[in-house]
């Protein structure tokens, strides 16, 4: 009888040590599973931002540190001209309207592939890459596409672009205005444009299309800032495109 009980007891032990190594097996496949999955994550956010931020010759270039296109230190005085049209002429700065070809100009492209010639220079409106590929909100080292920057002023952003070339403390100071204010503002540096800053949105009226809004300053000054500021608080949330 003893030796049946041991026996049984010996199976027992026998089939536990099978289902734990068995339960083991079964993390180890999950934990690889999501290692695996993991990684593919990883690789599919490094396509994208490599795809968003694949800039042109607008762009500030390649790698640089953040002390060498819009360094901190920096600082903007208070606001003293809050209308825009006022503002604008005091820093020699001009607005241009860029009328909508209608729902062409709302229309995406094929993909990320398909790059868009657009009217302006900085662009405001027009066809750009589809869902996913808009550009966030910041303040970037290295300017995203073209095609993203302008879908995500579809979505009521206001972006501020600046030649890299520009002083040091121009830069610092447009530093300083972003940090100031950064509520659905992009601020990038473009090397080849008409003016050594400029701002642009596209607001939603009229349906369907909207319109491209620009304020290109061809010359830096101090007074740049309040027109900045002006553009800025008039054209942000009104894109054709609610998004928050």
């Amino acid at each position: 009888m003893a030796n049946r009980s041991e026996r049984k007891e010996a199976l027992r032990k026998e089939r536990e040590e099978r289902e734990r190594q068995a339960q083991a097996e079964q993390r180890r496949k999950r934990l690889v599973g999501y290692g695996v999955g993991g990684m593919l994550a990883i690789v599919a956010a490094v396509i994208l931002i490599v795809v968003v931020m694949g800039g042109d010759d607008n762009s500030a270039g390649g790698a640089q540190g953040g002390g060498d296109v819009f360094p901190d230190g920096g600082d903007v005085a208070a606001q003293k001209v809050f209308d825009l049209n006022d503002a604008a002429s005091a820093a020699g700065c001009e607005l241009k309207d860029t009328e909508s070809r209608g729902e062409r100009d709302r229309s995406h492209t094929n993909g990320p592939d398909e790059r868009v010639k657009y009217r302006g220079n900085p662009p405001t409106l027009g066809r750009h890459w589809p869902p996913g590929y808009e550009a966030p909100d910041g303040l970037y080292l290295r300017s995203p596409a073209d095609e993203s920057l302008v879908h995500t002023m579809e979505h009521g952003r206001v972006i501020f672009w600046a030649k890299p070339t520009l002083p040091e403390e121009a830069r610092k100071t447009l530093r300083a205005l972003f940090d100031e204010d950064d509520f659905q503002l992009v601020m990038v540096p473009r090397r080849n444009m008409p003016y050594d800053v400029a701002a642009t949105a596209w607001n939603g009226d009229p349906q369907p299309g909207g319109t491209g809004r620009t304020l290109g300053c061809p010359r830096w000054s101090d007074d740049v800032i309040d027109a900045l500021r002006a553009f800025r608080d008039e054209h942000r949330s009104n894109g054709p495109e609610q998004v928050p």
